[in-house]
């Protein structure tokens, strides 16, 4: 385990570029595990179990809730669980490497609670909303009602950046990468 153990949250609204961003950070050298979350919704094609996800069963995740084998969880979407396993941090500090997260709003500033200053919490921030509702439109993965649900959700999210402690704005995607590795060097090295 890491004398100093530290942790990278990235959140985001959908369609913000989080995820992106978090795979450039893992592939950059910076001795960093992903935190896989935990979900009850259906596996999508393609997705592998412990992968993209720990995939539970609307049961199986109450349980979790019930046993506090999550540090944080929420109900995204009616019956829609996604949280964060204790276990698997726990597995990524034991293998000495700081934990990165790819996770909502919410469970960014609840993760960022409970590490407090060993945690650096950053908001990952479209140009415009506009923008955003062009990305999820694009994406073409969402029926209308799920797709305004996203968009409704998104305007939300927007509105928790100035929580973070830092907001990375995604206009240009090489800009934003690079910007990412440094404040995240920066962290870690401190």
């Amino acid at each position: 385990m890491l004398p100093n153990p530290k942790l990278i949250i990235i959140s985001a609204p959908s369609g913000a570029g989080k995820t992106t961003i978090v795979k450039h950070l893992l592939s950059s050298g910076l001795n960093l595990g992903f935190s896989v979350s935990a979900c009850s919704r259906p596996k999508r094609k393609g997705e592998t179990d412990g992968k993209d996800y720990f995939f539970l069963s609307t049961d199986e995740f109450r349980e979790r809730i019930n046993q506090g084998g999550l540090l944080e969880w929420q109900e995204v979407y009616p019956g829609s669980f996604y949280g964060t396993l204790r276990s698997e941090v726990a597995r990524l500090l034991e293998a000495g490497q700081s934990v990165i997260f790819d996770v909502d709003v919410e469970g960014g500033l609840n993760l960022k609670k409970i590490y407090g200053s060993q945690a650096l919490a950053i908001f990952v921030q479209p140009p415009s909303f506009e923008v955003l509702k062009q990305r999820l439109v694009a994406r073409s993965t969402d029926n209308q009602q799920s797709l305004d649900k996203r968009i409704d959700k998104a305007a939300w999210e927007l509105t928790f950046a100035h929580r973070f402690d830092y907001t990375l704005i995604n206009d240009n995607l090489e800009t934003a990468l690079k910007r990412a590795v440094e404040v995240v060097s920066d962290f870690l090295n401190a």
